[in-house]
């Protein structure tokens, strides 16, 4: 041992894949062999001032495939914490591009205190053939000659990651080269992969050897599958089973630059153009486990507004405001729940950022509109697009000019083109830029009060290729026919290695040239920086300045949609999974990319309802308010070119979304207490079911059903002409939250199928678990202020059973969710059940704020019990007894399940106790107990 210690417009597809096509470049480095290079060598290797290690790595034997080897590495490891342990690898002469350490903060690797020419001249007598480095649970070990490392779980022996590459494997050793890194991991056949995106994956969550992944944020719609999308996520779970137990870690690379990665089963490969290999290893080992060392390394999950989590109505096609004012009043007339109202473009002048349509929303009846929703408790959100409109007219424009806040090619603002025809684009990198951004967004709040913005197009999207100038004998764009066709005057670039690199990686799916349809890759940032290396951080740098403009508005949370993410934007803003179709196919899809933003830090997270477009059918609506009703972000969204899609627009389709959201909203303030969770630990609020049930291998690649939180089990109908549904149940006590007398019961995970009509989904509550719900409503503020009902689940007919649940509550207008502020309250309840007794009570943290609101609880239900009603009921707040028990009502419903599971023969039976006319006050330590008689 060495050392040790403690939108783009999906409905132009075809064309789109046309010109893309037209395009695709096919890699000219068709000879390259299989492994490049024999790797390298550690030559020297110490410890470093802050407790890690620093190494000296030489190239073995030079190859010129994808350019010169970078001669000399430095290999810096640490073990910041027990869990996690960070592996960088970088030019040992050279600074090289990195993620900025003010957008993700973390340390700076220690340097080399050795001279190179030093660490040659005794590179025989500093080293042995291999070491290890370790700390409480993560061992690094390493082998010098060539150079490979492995990560190895202490507690269980397990190895995380073995980057050596063995003769017969078909993988190369370390390669470091200018614009092409590559190492690979040696894998268990049976290990199951998870994340890697943003893509759309056809067969579910799970990765699966042989499909692409590549990381390159790029404007291509949610249907093309298997394709780099709007975001870049460079994180994998890993997820194992050995001998019946499970073992989950994760992988980060944090690298910027666009990468291929090769799943083969056995092995996975990263293939980058740039950066440098600064990994990450998270040791687990249960999958919570892993989301709370990842997000508590990027940034916890963003405290999103009570309102956020009640239902959302948007459109592309809003052309006036009376259209917008039809649609507030027809949900309320529908009486279907609706919190948030959106505009997409329709809003502004000439598509700008920041303005308002004069002729078609008015600024003093939009005024007015926004006052009457305000007072209703509803609110509002438009789009804000990056590209900003060259226009000598434009205010907006005039300023960012004056400021010198743009991207530059050879000097002068890049021009691209986008909706408001020619733009040039925010350098978010540059702080100039951020304070002209934030002074942007206060200027607008004052026009008008907005309170949310959704931020498009920031991958960055450009209708145009190149370097481009504006037509001087033509309007662009002219005003009729399609607004996304280039209008401008545009030449390819292609002489430097960024606009045309050595590599091509799978961008687009045919591997079109980085700079297809985006900023320039030669183009130039704050400090010189390039467009080739900060390209897939774009849309988080403007997610972070967003963010500090609307908080320093008016002091309140912001809510901030934003299409393209990167590691770390779930700490700043939500994500809806951007341009899907109106099919079954992209209904189901939808599932898997909700679970996957869950997995990367994005929590808030939700697809457009119904679809983007083209025209959904009835029948598939119905199904997608069902499934979107448990979106942890729920919105319908539609482009201008589909039929109107509004929940009302159909009679049936109305009905679903009364019972789906209904239900919804009488669960909000349990979907806040998870918000609350994901802030503080990172837990995914819509999980896959393996995150409650990590042992049920059946269960790793199921992406057709997902939990709520750990103990409610969504499971919709995902195909056409079904009235019934096959749900995969793990073991224990299902009740079924619409109707709490159906009960599945079952020792071993069994498929049931069960009836699904057209307006209901299966929706089951787990056992041990306590559900706080209330009344429900049209209006998230409205349900708020209704009594509460504590749902308690025990295992059926069990004699002896527990449960336990959480409530927090705050103040959502406050930027912070947390305790100690004076402003929220912390429940925890629980409940016990034998020798014929059962006991309900609640432990609070900072009981005031929750008791300043009145809020109560009035009715408990108890599901699985094996007794009924008796007698000495009792109830204690805060240690008192309350002696009036004048209002208390019970009442049993009989539950019946089968003794043996797929038996129709004898039944079991259990009971649903409720206990109404209760007033405990949430802000008090309450409890409740009383004896119970046994069923005849």
């Amino acid at each position: 041992m060495l050392f040790s210690h403690s939108s783009f417009f999906c409905s132009i597809l075809p064309l789109f894949l046309v010109i893309l096509l037209s395009i695709a470049r096919v890699d000219v480095v068709s000879t390259v062999p299989t492994k490049i290079g024999q790797g390298y060598s550690l030559i020297s290797v110490e410890e470093s001032p802050d407790g890690g290690i620093v190494g000296l790595l030489q190239v073995k034997q030079k190859n010129n495939v994808y350019g010169p080897d970078i001669p000399y590495l430095q290999l810096y490891v640490k073990h910041e914490t027990d869990n996690r342990l960070r592996v960088h690898i970088t030019d040992a002469q050279k600074e090289r591009w990195e993620v900025p350490y003010d957008l993700i903060p973390r340390e700076k690797p220690a340097a080399l205190k050795k001279a190179i020419a030093w660490s040659r001249k005794n590179q025989n007598s500093v080293l042995m053939a291999s070491s290890e480095y370790e700390s409480n649970e993560l061992i690094f070990a390493f082998t010098t000659d060539p150079f490979s490392f492995a990560v190895k779980r202490k507690s269980d022996g397990q190895t995380l990651f073995n980057s050596s590459s063995d003769e017969s494997d078909p993988y190369s050793p370390l390669v470091f080269k200018d614009q092409y890194l590559e190492i690979s991991t040696k894998l268990p056949l049976d290990a199951s992969l998870y994340g890697l995106g943003e893509n759309t994956q056809p067969r579910g969550i799970k990765l699966y050897p042989g499909d692409p992944y590549t990381l390159f944020t790029t404007d291509v719609a949610a249907i093309n599958l298997n394709t780099d999308l709007y975001g870049s996520h460079p994180v994998y779970m890993d997820l194992r089973n050995v001998n019946r137990e499970a073992f989950a870690h994760a992988v980060l690379l944090l690298n910027s630059n666009g990468m291929d990665v090769f799943y083969a089963g056995t092995s996975l490969t990263y293939k980058v153009i740039g950066g440098v290999l600064d990994f990450y290893f998270f040791s687990g080992p249960t999958p919570l486990d892993v989301v709370d060392q990842y997000t508590s390394f990027i940034g916890r999950p963003a405290p999103m507004p009570y309102w956020a989590f009640g239902f959302h109505q948007c459109r592309w096609g809003y052309h006036n405001l009376s259209v917008v004012e039809d649609v507030v009043e027809n949900y309320q007339k529908a009486k279907i729940p609706l919190d948030v109202i959106w505009n997409d473009d329709d809003h502004m002048d000439g598509h700008k950022d920041f303005t308002l349509n004069p002729v078609n929303y008015p600024r003093p009846k939009l005024l007015a509109f926004l006052e009457k929703i305000h007072a209703r408790g509803m609110k509002y959100v438009v789009i804000i697009d990056p590209g900003i409109g060259v226009n000598n007219s434009y205010g907006v424009y005039q300023r960012g000019l004056a400021k010198d806040v743009f991207i530059k090619y050879q000097g002068k603002p890049f021009l691209g083109q986008v909706w408001p025809g020619a733009v040039n684009f925010p350098d978010y990198l540059n702080p100039k830029t951020v304070d002209w951004w934030i002074d942007e967004i206060r200027r607008f709040h004052e026009l008008v009060p907005v309170d949310g913005l959704w931020i498009d197009m920031n991958e960055v999207s450009n209708f145009c290729n190149g370097l481009c100038t504006i037509p001087k004998d033509k309007q662009c764009p002219s005003g009729t026919g399609p607004g996304w066709i280039c209008c401008l005057d545009c030449k390819n670039l292609t002489l430097t290695n960024w606009d045309d690199p050595p590599y091509k990686i799978n961008a687009s799916g045919i591997k079109a040239l980085p700079g297809y349809k985006t900023i320039a890759m030669s183009a130039v940032h704050y400090k010189g920086i390039l467009e080739y290396n900060a390209h897939s951080l774009y849309g988080f740098t403007e997610t972070i300045a967003t963010h500090t403009g609307l908080q320093g508005l008016e002091g309140k949370r912001p809510f901030i949609l934003s299409r393209s993410t990167y590691v770390g934007s779930g700490h700043y803003a939500a994500h809806w999974t951007g341009d899907n179709k109106g099919t079954w196919e992209d209904l189901r899809y939808s599932i898997s990319t909700v679970l996957n933003f869950g997995l990367f830090g994005v929590p808030m997270v939700g697809s457009d309802i119904c679809g983007f477009y083209p025209a959904p059918t009835e029948e598939l609506c119905n199904r997608w308010i069902e499934v979107g009703a448990f979106y942890p972000f729920s919105r319908d969204h539609a482009n201008f070119a589909s039929p109107r899609q509004e929940l009302y627009q159909w009679d049936s389709v109305a009905k679903s979304a009364r019972n789906a959201l209904g239900m919804r909203y009488k669960l909000l303030p349990h979907l806040y207490t998870l918000s609350y969770e994901a802030h503080i630990n990172g837990a995914p609020i819509a999980r896959p079911l393996f995150f409650s049930f990590p042992t049920i291998t059946e269960l790793y690649g199921l992406s057709t059903q997902f939990l709520v939180g750990s103990s409610i089990m969504v499971s919709p109908v995902l195909e056409p002409n079904k009235t019934e549904v096959k749900i995969l149940f793990p073991p224990g006590t299902w009740y079924s939250l619409f109707d709490m007398t159906q009960v599945i019961v079952s020792e071993k995970p069994h498929n049931r199928t069960l009836d699904a009509p057209l307006n209901v989904i299966n929706v089951h509550l787990y056992q041990n678990a306590i559900i706080p719900m209330q009344q429900g409503g049209l209006i998230s503020k409205e349900a708020r202020m209704t009594p509460f009902s504590l749902v308690v689940a025990f295992p059926a007919g069990a004699t002896t059973g527990e449960a336990k649940g959480k409530l927090f509550l705050d103040d959502d207008e406050l930027p912070e969710m947390k305790l100690g502020n004076g402003y929220s309250t912390y429940i925890e309840f629980y409940a016990t059940t034998g020798n014929a007794t059962v006991k309900v009570w609640s432990d609070v943290q900072e009981g005031k704020f929750a008791l300043d609101k009145g809020w109560i609880i009035e009715k408990i239900t108890l599901l699985g019990m094996d007794t009924i009603q008796g007698k000495s009921f009792a109830i204690e707040v805060d240690g008192n007894p309350i002696s009036d028990l004048s209002k208390i009502e019970f009442s049993e419903t009989m539950q019946n399940y089968p003794m043996k599971l797929g038996e129709e023969g004898d039944k079991r039976t259990s009971v649903v106790v409720e206990v109404k006319g209760l007033e405990l006050p949430l802000g008090k330590k309450f409890t409740v107990s009383w004896q119970m008689g046994i069923i005849s």
